[in-house]
């Protein structure tokens, strides 16, 4: 059983590396921002959340689980908070005016 939960571990940690590599890429050669940011959010949670899912089996229960589930809930709730806060600014910006709501 520790074996599988090895492999898990690192398999979910490797992907999750992979999401983090792929969202560094569309940082570095999208063309404008907020195509940048699109890429750079979606793809670091999905990989925040794949790293954290291969290190729950490793870590001591309950509190070294839930440590690790909230510092993801909070990577989230940031990223779904400064995502459209960063967008917002480079909308208006560009356009020297508001956005329509």
């Amino acid at each position: 059983m520790t074996l599988a939960l090895n492999v898990f571990t690192i398999v979910a940690v490797v992907l999750g590396l992979v999401f983090f590599l792929a969202g560094t890429v569309g940082l570095l050669r999208f063309p404008d921002t907020l195509t940048r940011l699109h890429a750079l959010t979606k793809a670091d949670n999905l990989g925040l959340g794949l790293v954290v899912l291969g290190l729950l089996p490793q870590v001591a229960w309950p509190f070294g689980g839930l440590k690790l589930i909230a510092l993801w809930l909070l990577a989230l709730l940031a990223g779904a908070t400064v995502g459209p806060l960063l967008g917002h600014a480079v909308w208006t910006h560009a356009r020297g005016r508001e956005p329509p709501p």
